[in-house]
């Protein structure tokens, strides 16, 4: 049992970028009560829970202002009266940021820490690999020898899509923030070509020099002006895939910019966007492929691991300044 309790709430929500002061980190008594408690072990931070900050309505419930905000999580069952789970066990599941908690065990899934390490389960075996996999399987459809371009591509989505790209025998471009990504992506994951996005002029012609045979399936993390010029590259009948948009998350206006319809309707290209949890049926496939791969060496993941409870809020926060290598988790 935990000596001190603690959760995290939302204590306002942000005017653009979030800030410390959006957070509160407060005490609390320790479980006592449930079918199951759960010692929390390791906690996924992701872009996609700025839109949960905003009170509108969207695919998932926003947080409540004075309430726990939640995520994946993984953590160790330290009691349990529920025949399904006993004490020892590790289990993964969309849980609220605090240190302790009781839970019913509903929607709670066994994982196996002697297939990866616990924090894995969180990125690669969790659902940015899912993400990765399930949305290239559904919209991108890829086939041997196209070309693939990925934005985000050192992150924990993107850099598994490049190597998925590779395994299924693609030409693999990637976008991110650094030449040092670049180096990255290119010597740990095998991407064929970078594009440093923060020293790049024209976009448009980057990616035109860097797929000279034109993009078949553009894998887009980020939105905004990249996706922009990744349109003005599509080969007929590509496939865009609009898995995140974080450079317009914080905006406090919709942003607008250049009108995609005749690209779409000249090169008879899809674009849709792609919502990992519309595939759950589909997830227990897509991680024994990723494991597999990852077993056969084929597969590698990056984390940014940061260590303590309580620098959770900051370690969210750093997402948006790009401080993370592959995926963000907070070891609590």
């Amino acid at each position: 049992m935990l000596k001190m309790n603690k959760q995290i709430i939302l204590k306002s929500r942000p005017e653009g970028k979030p800030s410390l002061k959006n957070f509160e980190i407060q005490e609390i008594d320790n479980a006592q009560n449930g079918e199951i408690i759960l010692e929390t072990k390791f906690i996924s931070v992701d872009p996609y829970l700025r839109g949960r900050m905003r009170d509108e309505k969207s695919y998932i419930e926003p947080f409540e202002v004075g309430k726990p905000l939640e995520s994946m999580v993984v953590s160790e069952v330290t009691d349990s009266s529920n025949e399904d789970f006993k004490k020892g066990d590790h289990v993964i599941g969309m849980l609220d940021w605090k240190k302790q908690q009781s839970h019913s065990g509903k929607d709670l899934r066994k994982i196996d820490p002697s297939i990866a390490p616990l924090s894995a389960y969180l990125g690669v075996l969790g659902l940015t690999g899912l993400t990765a996999y399930l949305a290239l399987d559904k919209i991108g459809k890829l086939e041997k020898g196209e070309t693939l371009l990925v934005s985000g591509a050192a992150g924990a989505v993107g850099s598994v899509v490049g190597q998925i790209g590779k395994i299924k025998g693609c030409h693999v471009v990637g976008i991110a923030g650094s030449d040092e990504k670049i180096d990255h992506i290119q010597g740990k994951f095998g991407f064929d070509a970078g594009i440093n996005y923060k020293t790049t002029q024209n976009m448009k012609k980057a990616i035109s020099e860097a797929c000279p045979d034109g993009v078949d399936v553009y894998f887009d993390n980020v939105g905004g002006e990249i996706l922009d010029a990744a349109l003005q590259n599509i080969n007929k009948a590509a496939r865009i895939i609009n898995c995140g948009a974080i450079s317009i998350y914080n905006e406090t206006e919709v942003p607008t910019g250049p009108r995609s319809e005749g690209i779409l309707i000249k090169k008879s290209a899809l674009m849709q966007g792609f919502l990992v949890r519309d595939h759950i049926e589909d997830y227990q496939k897509a991680i024994s492929d990723l494991a597999g791969w990852l077993k056969s060496g084929e597969l590698k993941y990056d984390e940014t691991v940061v260590e303590g409870f309580d620098q959770t809020p900051q370690a969210f926060i750093d997402i948006f300044d790009g401080k993370n290598l592959g995926k963000m988790v907070v070891k609590a």
